[in-house]
């Protein structure tokens, strides 16, 4: 009796291990694509930093950007910020003789920016995220022009003072000279330096909605009035950002193998049995039988792997083989690649039976597609996996 109950329990044990090891799942991680992207911009505006009332210094802002992203924290764009800029001057020293009077110029702003994944570096890759925070520095030009606008305000502001020499403005030697001493006319190019922040709102794997804020640096002589020292604009802007390609594949990493601890009873009485003729193991045989983008025939380079099988399947008659035909998931999308896998899995079936004459019951197959990548590298994953055992 007692022989019965330790027996059942034993075989209870047996099937709550088994049943635990089949609840075993494995997990998908996620693996980024260097990829292009265009970025733009068209809600934006701008503000020159100056000495007049902060709303006179607001002009209208664009930009657009082709970016690469390196990798999931490193990428590179290059922008071009454009529209308007604005200076004012502001004498109000001389009473009734108060001069207050803004200009603004054109330009064009190409810049290039090495940008940095906030989120990605402290957090780590995921495509599915809602908000990204990213950081830029970069480097340019500043193309300044039609700058007509600032000559009639210093020519106005000299006739000012000069009708307000009354008050004591030219007495004291206060003129436009003084106030806009770098004014420039045609075509003026600059160096401009620039930093950033940047959100993106995922809409999908593809696009994305942003916010941008950046600060831009540039010599003394940009704004037309001189100060000792740097000109800056700030610009706050808003738009979309579009993927060019995969940004991502997946790859699927098997749960490992459950632990099994197997417990011995002593039995007190010894029993004496026959011993057991340990037949010899015989080990199973694996191919991996690749093929070319958007093909499922077998290459001549890859015809002895199948032989290989047939010869293991003739020398052992009791064996079988399960086939398993694969796609790559850096091609296609999951319709074409289902297709493709079962066509490069049917490719080896048919082989077998056709070619060498191995019966159907012994022959299991199946296709996954691009949906399971066995392979790290992606082009070993065009490939039908054969074991035969």
């Amino acid at each position: 009796m007692n022989m019965k109950k330790t027996i059942l329990s034993s075989l209870m044990f047996l099937g709550v291990l088994s049943a635990s090891a089949q609840e075993q799942k494995g997990t998908t991680e996620y693996v980024f694509n260097p990829h292009w992207y265009v970025q733009v911009q068209p809600v934006g505006a701008q503000y020159t930093l100056g000495e007049i009332d902060f709303k006179d210094l607001i002009s209208y802002n664009v930009q657009a950007a082709l970016g690469y992203n390196f990798s999931k924290a490193i990428g590179a764009r290059l922008s071009v910020n454009a529209w308007q800029s604005k200076a004012g001057i502001s004498n109000k020293d001389f009473g009734a003789n108060n001069f207050y009077e803004t200009w603004k110029w054109k330009y064009v702003a190409p810049s290039l920016d090495l940008t940095f994944n906030l989120s990605n570096m402290l957090a780590g890759f995921n495509p599915n995220r809602v908000f990204t925070l990213s950081a830029f520095v970069g480097a340019g030009a500043n193309i300044g022009f039609d700058n007509d606008d600032a000559k009639n305000v210093k020519t106005a502001y000299w006739n000012h003072c000069m009708r307000g020499a009354e008050t004591g403005a030219a007495a004291l030697g206060y003129t436009a000279d003084q106030n806009m001493e770098y004014l420039w006319d045609g075509t003026k190019v600059r160096f401009a330096g620039r930093a950033g922040l940047q959100g993106d709102f995922r809409v999908s794997d593809k696009v994305s909605i942003g916010v941008e804020v950046n600060a831009n640096t540039l010599n003394d002589r940009y704004n037309s009035k001189k100060a000792g020292n740097w000109d800056w604009y700030f610009n706050a802007l808003a738009g979309v950002k579009i993927n060019l390609g995969k940004t991502y594949t997946t790859r699927f990493i098997p749960a490992p193998e459950p632990e099994i601890r197997y417990v011995e009873k002593v039995v007190e009485k010894i029993v004496e049995v026959p011993a057991k003729v340990e037949e010899p193991k015989i080990e199973p045989i694996r191919r991996d039988i690749f093929f070319t983008i958007n093909r499922y025939n077998i290459r001549p380079s890859e015809e002895q792997k199948v032989k290989d099988i047939v010869e293991y399947m003739q020398k052992y008659p009791k064996s079988k083989v399960v086939i398993t035909g694969y796609a790559d998931a850096g091609t296609g999308n999951d319709r074409i690649n289902d297709r493709l896998g079962a066509q490069r899995a049917d490719a080896v079936v048919k082989a077998l039976k056709d070619t060498y004459g191995i019966s159907a019951d012994r022959i299991t197959y199946d296709s996954k597609g691009a949906r399971v990548q066995p392979f790290q590298e992606n082009n070993k994953n065009r490939v039908t996996i054969c074991i035969a055992e």
